[in-house]
């Protein structure tokens, strides 16, 4: 749409009107101590909202039947038999992140996790500025799947000096390998921002883990659903020092079953390995 001929016509100004001497506003006492009691009044409710926002407890959501727990070597040593009896009915736990990186304490959960029975599954932490083809790798020679556990996870969370369809592009080729690998489809984690810009309309066909912490359900398009929601990072458990995330399963425990590697899926073969020359 084009701009109207007689807008970009010279103005004619007044000259005076540069003469006249800018006003004062006065404002009295009783004003300014008004202005300042509402400012200070404003700047502590947006200290408490966000102090309450960062420091209150997850409370687990009565909502929802199938709850679990994400954890790292961030939580120390986890008494996983305690855990199982507090009602988690699924757990993921960090393997690998980048290139090489291995978690100091993946091999303990992992073991201890089959161990109690919980449904277990293993996430990579994503780089994508690194070689997506090593990631994988990394991945794959760190995390051996057994019948009933759920899907790998791709963590991303970083964007990192790359460009959106470098990054998508890497994104596809880490979840193509790890999928032929396990012969399973791998769960997408990120949050609701690198969702839409990253995830939405490329990867519509993987479960969707997304992490969104408040009240609120994850906000996807009409057409989309989510397969896990992490709705809080601040949850206590007994068997875990401090805190720990709390998702939500969206469906109930037979549909989550329903995901977890079953017989029919083949191991990772050292043919593909050579195949994407990792």
């Amino acid at each position: 749409m084009g701009i109207p001929l007689e807008k970009c016509l010279p103005i004619s100004v007044n000259p005076s009107i540069y003469n006249n001497k800018p006003r004062t506003l006065y404002v009295s006492n009783h004003m300014q101590r008004n202005i300042n009691t509402i400012s200070f009044i404003f700047l502590i409710f947006v200290s408490i909202t966000l102090w309450n926002s960062c420091s209150s407890v997850t409370e687990r959501r009565p909502d929802f039947d199938v709850h679990g727990i994400d954890v790292s070597h961030y939580q120390g040593n986890i008494d996983w038999e305690t855990v199982a009896k507090q009602g988690v009915d699924f757990a993921f736990v960090k393997a690998t992140e980048g290139l090489t990186y291995r978690d100091s304490l993946f091999c303990n959960n992992w073991d201890e996790m089959g161990n109690v029975g919980i449904p277990r599954g293993a996430y990579h932490f994503f780089r994508p500025t690194v070689s997506p083809y090593l990631q994988a790798y990394n991945f794959t020679q760190t995390v051996n799947l057994e019948i009933g556990d759920l899907p790998p996870v791709l963590d991303f969370e970083v964007v990192g000096e790359q460009h959106r369809i470098g990054i998508i592009s890497n994104i596809q080729t880490w979840l193509s390998i790890v999928e032929e690998m396990y012969n399973i489809r791998p769960i997408i984690y990120t949050n609701q921002q690198l969702y839409r810009r990253y995830i939405q309309g490329n990867f519509d066909d993987y479960p969707i883990w997304i992490a969104r912490y408040n009240d609120d359900l994850p906000d996807m398009p009409f057409d989309q659903t989510w397969a896990f929601w992490q709705y809080g990072n601040k949850g206590n458990i007994e068997g875990i020092s401090g805190d720990v995330d709390f998702n939500v399963f969206h469906g109930d425990l037979e549909a989550l079953k329903s995901m977890t590697l079953s017989s029919s899926n083949m191991v990772p073969s050292y043919s593909l390995i050579r195949k994407y020359q990792l």
